[in-house]
């Protein structure tokens, strides 16, 4: 689905279903993006026509660049924030509870909420400019939608890492080490080769054994529902302070978001 700005779009092909968003500020994710993006993950996953999931982004630059800045600013109320944020926590559900395995395809620096997106993938290829950085803390927020996803992923002491330090990148190798990536490549065409050679191997294997799989990788997360629900009011109440407003008129205010 096409808006005034950016998309969310989905092919099917043998099997292999592709969800691509974009967003011009770098991919980052407004509400209409994540609505969109969660919708076409719930509907893919329980279509019998796809046996496997690539999610990516479009462009050879940013994956994704989290949160929308000019949406963040416009939050007038903590309702609105926790229903703002709620997109983040749906799209990470919509991955959780999708039947499908979901391959992340990464072709760039991901940030906060992307870092969570690339988190709840099941299998993440990415190129080695794919550095990642969770900046929540530095505005003021602090990643309480994605941490239990990150968290998941690369244990309690890398999302620490990420949480605390949110001014600085961590490279791809550092990801690929703690978990994140499974696989990391010099440039996007091997990139775009493995995610090809794994997605049409998957669709060739058996649905319901992957789906068990998937069951047993996301076991433990059942409660994920109320949690994020409630990490987004967290996040929808400290979105509102000075602290938050001007840091983030800061970062506008800078020539170009580093991303």
């Amino acid at each position: 689905m096409k808006h005034a700005e950016g998309y969310v779009n989905h092919s099917i092909e043998h099997g292999i279903a592709t969800i691509e968003f974009f967003h011009p500020s770098s991919n980052s994710l407004p509400s209409a993006i994540l609505t969109d993006l969660a919708k076409n993950i719930n509907d893919i996953g329980i279509d019998d026509r796809v046996k496997v999931i690539i999610l990516r982004s479009e462009g050879d630059r940013a994956f994704c660049a989290g949160a929308s800045f000019d949406e963040l600013m416009a939050i007038n109320s903590e309702e609105a924030g926790k229903k703002f944020f709620s997109g983040f926590a749906h799209v990470i559900n919509a991955m959780r509870k999708c039947h499908k395995l979901i391959i992340g395809r990464v072709q760039g620096k991901a940030v906060g909420g992307g870092v969570g997106v690339i988190a709840a993938t099941d299998y993440a290829i990415a190129t080695e400019d794919a550095s990642v950085k969770l900046s929540e803390l530095a505005v003021g927020i602090g990643p309480f939608v994605v941490g239990p996803a990150v968290e998941r992923k690369i244990g309690v002491a890398g999302f620490s890492q990420l949480a605390i330090d949110a001014t600085e990148w961590r490279s791809a190798e550092w990801a690929k080490r703690h978990g994140l990536y499974s696989e990391i490549y010099k440039n996007i065409s091997d990139v775009d080769d493995s995610v090809s050679s794994l997605a049409n191997k998957l669709a060739h294997s058996s649905p319901d054994a992957m789906a068990q799989l998937k069951k047993i990788f996301w076991q433990g997360t059942d409660h994920w529902d109320t949690l994020l629900s409630d990490r987004a009011a967290i996040s929808g109440r400290l979105v509102l302070s000075d602290f938050t407003r001007n840091a983030i008129n800061k970062f506008k205010a800078k020539p170009a978001r580093q991303s």
